[in-house]
């Protein structure tokens, strides 16, 4: 994986400013450390960077990369991976096609060659790149298919900037101005969803997008998108799906374990993780170095569990444990390699994590993506569940969650929040699936969210941003497939896959993630419900296929998730203290609404750690602009 950056004068009539430019690289140095490399064509007003992580062809994929044809050249500046890079070379080669280097990089300015803009469906892997041909003066710009990796620009009548990351254009002199207008969006989710950013001139290309700038003229367009769901036509056949599944499973972690440099797992203790590693193991000559993070707060650690796996698959397993006083650095350091807010804290344990294994290893797999595609979220549940409350009498399943809350008053905090947890999904079920969407996916109530932002300008909502975003789906669709293409359009590539790139790409590591093989993707989004999740049974598919010969506590264990104990850490003094005043957010945040959050957090009535987290960056960005 690689840092990328450009700037082309689409009317041709602008110079590169290769400080400029060269800047915008050096910005990225995080991102390939190995090494770097500009093209620059004055007369036509194109410029491209590039810093390399050099994991495949060691000496020969130097970027940017240009390729001559007849009267043709070619010139690319690559982010990703493309994983069947072997198979399409020993096809292209059979067209008479000649290779100079080993590397992706060369195969697929191939595959362009050959296949023109269609190319992207040829391959198997994950991308971020622009590709200009001299002859017409076009320039191509495409993103993967989930959005594993990033892209952001800045568009004009005159210019298009890009870049992988936000700092780049944020330090080229350009008209940038703050963007307040998502801030509704952010506190709810905890992130900005594409192709909104915390700036209003800035974008992020969607996943599965292609740019073309072609006389004068930008074109966007959609190349790849989830299959449209027919729930008559749903797999039920549960023996095919399983063997299907499981043989797309073992190729995806085979092709993704292609490497020149070392490489390991990230290792969480939960059934995606180990999975991944049990795989590894069978493929691997070597012992398989592993990598697990956790905290001394016990509802937040899985350590003992990623232990397990990793002495029944004897790996070379490494550890480290997360403590309050590396909060004042991990603001900084998400701000640094974010660029704009985000509220998800668990990528602090994400950066920690990469920290650890890029002492060892340039490369990890990770278990990312399992919940999104395999419908395996506890929210899965929760729509089901709902099905059947919606069915007792209105009154009755009104009257049950408040019984709840009365009765657990004078518990202990911790079993007063799994009571509230508990209510809140019996309160949860009786009301529309945006409405409850909008409950479980948020960090705090929407109505809380209201009190707190409704003073000012202008905001996004989220009943617009739903339908806007999912107004293609049928009316009649199971709510269980609504949020799955949530899950798979929306928090994968806008809040999972952001993170885990920018995380690990600060630790100069790559990662890559075998469940988001759009071959499984494509074949899991088309498989029954039921099939997915046997009675209430997360991940049936996974369960009863690859993960059978995990140990089983591991399979009984409930889901932890990987986060990070905040709402503790902020019922200490000091954090509290550095999170009260609202200094110029209070333009922006009801005060009032803000101190009643704080002290329910505090008093153990309020799960809001994670929603203060991510008001402490907003905060902290706003301090910068």
């Amino acid at each position: 994986m690689c840092g990328v950056c450009g700037v082309y004068s689409i009317s041709g009539q602008s110079s590169i400013d290769v400080n400029a430019l060269k800047r915008m690289n050096d910005l990225l140095s995080h991102r390939g450390p190995d090494e770097e490399g500009l093209f620059i064509d004055d007369a036509n007003g194109i410029g491209l960077g590039h810093k390399r992580l050099s994991i495949i062809d060691l000496d020969e994929g130097q970027q940017p990369m240009s390729l001559k044809a007849g009267d043709e050249e070619f010139t690319i500046t690559y982010n990703g991976e493309i994983y069947n890079y072997i198979e399409l070379k020993e096809e292209l080669e059979k067209m008479v096609y000649k290779f100079k280097t080993n590397s992706d990089t060369e195969v697929l300015l191939m595959s362009y060659l050959e296949w023109g803009e269609d190319c992207v469906s040829h391959f198997n892997g994950v991308w971020a790149f622009a590709i200009w041909r001299a002859s017409d003066k076009s320039l191509f710009i495409s993103r993967d298919r989930i959005g594993e990796k990033p892209l952001y620009y800045y568009l004009d009548r005159d210019r298009i900037y890009f870049a992988s990351e936000l700092s780049p254009l944020l330090n080229t002199n350009l008209k940038i101005t703050p963007n307040f207008e998502v801030l509704k969006l952010y506190l709810l989710l905890c992130f900005v969803p594409a192709p909104h950013t915390f700036y209003k001139e800035i974008k992020q290309l969607e996943a599965g997008h292609n740019i073309l700038i072609q006389g004068g003229s930008v074109t966007f367009k959609k190349y790849w998108d989830l299959p449209l769901i027919d729930e008559s036509s749903l797999l039920k056949n549960t023996p095919k799906v399983q063997k299907e599944f499981e043989v797309l499973l073992q190729d995806s972690v085979r092709l993704r374990m292609r490497s020149d440099v070392p490489f390991g797992a990230f290792l969480s203790g939960g059934l995606d993780s180990s999975s991944i590693v049990s795989i590894m193991s069978q493929y691997s000559n070597n012992e398989v170095s592993t990598f697990s993070i956790g905290s001394e707060e016990k509802d937040f650690d899985e350590r003992a569990l990623a232990r397990m796996v990793a002495d029944q698959y004897a790996t070379s397993h490494h550890e480290k444990v997360v403590e309050p006083e590396i909060y004042e650095d991990s603001l900084v350091k998400v701000l640094d390699h974010f660029g704009e807010p985000f509220g998800d804290s668990s990528a602090i344990m994400t950066r920690i994590v990469s920290d650890l294994a890029s002492q060892h290893v340039k490369m990890v797999l990770t278990g990312d993506g399992g919940d999104e595609v395999l419908s395996g979220y506890t929210t899965y549940q929760g729509e089901k569940f709902a099905s059947y409350y919606q069915k007792i009498p209105r009154l009755v399943g009104k009257s049950i969650p408040q019984i709840i809350s009365f009765l657990s008053q004078p518990l202990s905090n911790r079993y007063r929040y799994k009571a509230n947890r508990v209510s809140s999904v019996l309160k949860s079920s009786l009301l529309s699936f945006v409405d409850r969407l909008s409950i479980k996916t948020g960090q705090l109530s929407p109505y809380l969210i209201n009190q707190l932002t409704d003073i000012n300008a202008k905001k996004i909502g989220w009943e617009e941003f739903y339908h806007n975003k999912f107004s293609f789906l049928p009316v009649s669709l199971n709510n269980f497939y609504r949020l799955m293409y949530w899950n798979l359009k929306v928090s994968l590539p806008d809040d999972m896959l952001r993170k885990v790139d920018r995380m690990s790409m600060a630790c100069s590591l790559e990662a890559r993630i075998p469940f988001l093989d759009h071959r499984l993707i494509e074949l899991m989004v088309a498989v029954d419900k039921k099939v997915k999740m046997n009675k209430f049974q997360r991940k049936s598919i996974l369960r009863n296929t690859t993960a059978k010969s995990l140990p089983k506590p591991l399979l009984r264990a409930k889901k932890m998730g990987f986060s990070v104990p905040m709402r503790e850490w902020f019922k200490k003094a000091e954090l509290l203290k550095s999170v009260r005043d609202l200094g110029d957010l209070h333009e922006h945040l009801d005060r009032t609404v803000w101190t009643r959050i704080l002290e329910n957090n505090q008093a153990g009535q309020l799960d809001a750690g994670n929603f203060i987290w991510s008001v402490a960056i907003l905060k902290k960005w706003i301090e910068r602009l």
